[in-house]
């Protein structure tokens, strides 16, 4: 079981090798994009034409607001490119960084307590622990429950 810790450990420390090597990167999609312009005699009112462009645009979600910016052509698409194809490659090294991570702590053994008075110690404390979540659900709820009656008093 150590040798299969090992080989975990040593698969981790190569994919936190693999993390260092992604360089700059950045959330979100690059495209590009065809726009019709409304006017009649335009070509892009024509049948089957796709419209204006490409116009390249580089869209993101970032705390919840949508984020978006025109790019030019050339050097400054090649970059947002770049950059979010280096952010996929990092989102999949977490995620492979969590699986391995995940296998180590399945193999690793769980400490046994043998002393009695340790053992009621370490309860009391998971117990407050777990107490202090559980209080503040409650006054997150109690609160929610207030505003809602407020609400609908007036």
């Amino acid at each position: 079981m150590q040798e299969a810790i090992k080989d975990m450990e040593l698969q981790r420390e190569a994919l936190y090798k693999k993390l260092q090597e992604v360089g700059d990167f950045r959330r979100g999609i690059v495209s590009a994009n065809y726009r019709k312009c409304g006017k009649k005699n335009c070509a892009c009112a024509k049948k089957g034409h796709s419209g204006h462009g490409p116009q390249y645009l580089w869209n993101a979600t970032i705390d919840g607001k949508s984020r978006a910016k025109n790019l030019k052509l050339g050097s400054e698409v090649q970059k947002y490119l770049q950059d979010t194809e280096n952010y996929r490659k990092f989102v999949g090294l977490c995620e492979e960084i969590i699986q391995v991570n995940e296998r180590i702590c399945d193999l690793r053994p769980v400490a046994v307590i043998e002393d009695n008075k340790e053992l009621q110690e370490l309860k009391k404390n998971l117990q407050r622990h777990f107490m202090k979540k559980y209080r503040k659900r409650l006054i997150k709820q109690s609160h929610y429950l207030i505003r809602r009656n407020k609400e609908k008093v007036k």
